[in-house]
């Protein structure tokens, strides 16, 4: 049953991180930030990617941690929730390598890809 909880910690964890990048911090520099961006949108630019790739990953990264929440009370949501997050993060950190950022700058992305494979493994096992 702990364990239980822990993953619920980790969902409302998740949320409420993408929810502060994406609508709080979306226009603020931060030590995340691929190369020299200081928002959101400069970061998708040294990327190289298209402006509406911005809102589309964006949108997708919303969703899938509300979903997140949504599957503590509906747990079929879970794993496909927590492997688009996956995906996504997955993303982000070859995005980093691509523009030669230094590692530091992947730490965040990679600690949402363990904590989505975590949430993966725990619904599978039940």
């Amino acid at each position: 049953m702990e364990n239980y909880y822990f993953i619920i910690a980790v969902k409302l964890f998740i949320f409420l991180s993408i929810i502060n990048v994406w609508f709080f911090r979306f226009g603020k520099s931060t030590d995340w930030r691929g190369g020299n961006a200081t928002s959101m949108k400069e970061e998708f630019e040294a990327y190289g990617l298209p402006a509406p790739m911005l809102y589309l990953v964006g949108g997708l990264k919303v969703l899938f941690a509300t979903l997140l929440v949504v599957s503590i009370w509906y747990e079929k949501l879970a794993i496909p929730a927590a492997a688009g997050m996956a995906i996504l993060m997955l993303g982000a950190i070859i995005m980093h390598f691509k523009i030669n950022d230094p590692i530091k700058k992947s730490i965040p992305a990679f600690s949402f890809l363990v904590l989505s494979l975590i949430i993966i493994v725990f619904h599978m096992g039940n």
